[in-house]
C-alpha cells in the first residue's frame, strides 16, 4: 500500500496526524476548525455548529490515523489560526481525472513546481478567495498527490507560503513492497 510521508520542519510545522490525547489537543483543534471552515465553504454549507462540528471534531483524529498516511496534516507552530496544510494520495481513477478536468478557470493559473521526490507538479496560490489557499498536484501516473495549505487570513497567507513550498518539497511516497515479492519489479532511489 502506498503512503506518504514527509519531513516537515519541527520548529515550524506541528503534526496533526496521529496525535491523539492532549498533546497537540490545541493545535489539532485550530486544525480541524479551519479544515472544516474549508469544506462547509466549498460545499456552500454555513459554518458547522453545534453537535455535528463537535462530533466531527471529536471523530477526526481517530479518521486520520485510520488513513494510516495516506492522509498527513501539519499546523504552523507559530500561529495556529494561520495555516493548516493536509497532505493526501489518491488513486488516479476515470471519475478523479473528469473532475480534475472540469475544474473552474481560475484552476488553470498553475505554475511548474519541483518536487526531487515526486517530479514536476503544478502549484496554484489562490490567496484572493474567501478562504486563501495554495495546492500543489502531482500526478504520478496511477496517483495524485496533492497538497493543500489554507488559512484565513488574507494579508498574511501571502508572507508564508515559502515555509509551504519547503513542506511540499519533502513530500515523497514510501511503498510497502517486500523484497521478493514481485521479481519484475525493480526498485531505484529515485535521489
Amino acid at each position: 500500500m502506498l503512503r506518504l510521508t514527509a519531513d516537515a520542519d519541527p520548529q515550524r510545522w506541528v503534526p496533526v496526524t496521529g496525535s491523539l490525547g492532549f498533546k497537540g489537543r490545541r493545535h489539532r483543534k485550530k486544525a480541524i476548525g479551519m479544515l472544516l471552515a474549508q469544506l462547509n465553504q466549498q460545499m456552500g454549507v454555513p459554518a458547522g455548529r453545534g453537535v455535528t462540528a463537535w462530533m466531527f471534531s471529536q471523530a477526526a483524529p481517530f479518521l486520520l490515523r485510520k488513513a494510516d498516511g495516506r492522509v498527513l496534516v501539519w499546523v504552523y507552530r507559530d500561529d495556529p489560526e494561520l495555516l493548516v496544510a493536509m497532505a493526501q494520495i489518491q488513486e488516479a481513477t476515470a471519475q478523479l481525472r473528469t473532475a480534475r478536468a472540469m475544474m473552474p478557470m481560475e484552476y488553470d493559473d498553475t505554475e511548474s513546481f519541483a518536487n526531487p521526490h515526486l517530479g514536476v507538479g503544478e502549484r496554484l496560490v489562490l490567496p484572493m478567495n474567501p478562504t486563501p489557499s495554495a495546492t500543489y498536484t502531482w500526478d504520478t501516473g496511477s496517483h495524485f498527490v496533492t497538497l493543500t495549505a489554507v488559512g484565513p487570513d488574507r494579508e498574511r497567507f501571502g508572507t508564508i507560503t515559502g515555509t509551504v513550498d519547503e513542506l511540499a518539497r519533502t513530500l515523497r511516497i514510501v511503498d510497502e513492497l517486500a523484497v521478493g515479492e514481485s521479481p519484475t519489479v525493480l526498485r531505484i532511489d529515485p535521489a
